[in-house]
């Protein structure tokens, strides 16, 4: 981490001394809700493609963005900014064990600008992260509340797991992710319908951002029916996917963009900073 990273850190840091940490997210973010959670519905959704994208044309806006890695036994996003992942022990769980808030050496920074990392180690046993109840989610997430203007949220689709439904809870607006899948809405009611018996309120999971779409004459009124709205509909790009696999920011790095595929992030973008 270079000089500059760290001033950078210890700014966003000092946000959540004791004495300002009440109400620092009403008074600090220029947004109330926060927290965005996305959540894919069936496979070939590439949501590490569109989390990391987007998070990255939220920092180029001036929003400290921080992205939470849930996917606490299979995480992928540190290899899609370049950073190192951390050791066993450190990164996330270390955040989920800990009551302090100084959470500097755990949050890594990217090489952009305004765009932060919170990920679990590749290495941590599986069984460890099974200690972890809804609790410890919500405290990790009010901290980083009260240091980032936005929280992007990357959560797995695994109901038993409380890194799915404590995440989904403690979210401010939620996004289900869908590929040309005709099991998409029925995955998508089935998690609700549990979240719900949990005592879970699903009224904010009712967007869907549509991925690597071929045209392949899928009936989206399927989901319009099941009480769903389309929020976004990406086409398939094979660069975007390509750069995604070589640890690259298609958005960013690409000199050739699709005009679709940036006019639909871009709109996700706008949806997110205009609430």
């Amino acid at each position: 981490m270079d000089r500059k990273e760290v001033k950078k850190l210890e700014s966003i840091f000092r946000k959540i001394s004791s004495k300002e940490l009440v109400g620092a997210e009403f008074r600090d973010s220029p947004l109330i809700y926060s927290v965005i959670g996305f959540l894919p519905a069936c496979e070939g959704t590439d949501q590490a493609m569109l989390i990391g994208n987007l998070g990255y044309l939220l920092a180029q806006q001036g929003f400290n963005t921080c992205i939470v890695d849930f996917k606490v036994f299979n995480p992928n996003l540190y290899y899609l900014f370049g950073v190192d992942p951390p050791a066993r022990g450190k990164g996330l769980i270390r955040v989920l064990k800990s009551d302090k808030a100084d959470m500097r050496e755990d949050i890594a920074p990217t090489s952009e600008e305004n765009l932060y990392l919170l990920s679990p180690s590749p290495y941590d046993l599986l069984e460890e992260y099974f200690e972890f109840g809804f609790a410890h989610i919500e405290q990790v997430l009010a901290t980083l509340k009260g240091m980032f203007d936005i929280v992007l949220l990357d959560i797995p689709y695994n109901p038993p797991l409380e890194f799915c439904t404590g995440a989904m809870k403690h979210c401010h607006i939620g996004y289900f992710t869908a590929a040309e899948r005709i099991e998409a809405p029925g995955n998508m009611t089935k998690l609700l319908d549990f979240a719900a018996s949990i005592g879970i309120s699903t009224a904010k999971f009712t967007s869907v951002i549509m991925m690597n779409l071929h045209e392949i004459g899928l009936d989206y009124k399927v989901f319009k029916q099941m009480g769903f709205q389309i929020a976004a509909a990406l086409p398939f790009v094979k660069a975007a996917a390509a750069y995604t696999q070589d640890g690259k920011l298609y958005v960013k790095d690409h000199p050739l963009q699709n005009k679709a595929f940036m006019k639909e992030m871009n709109r996700l973008r706008d949806a997110i900073i205009n609430q």
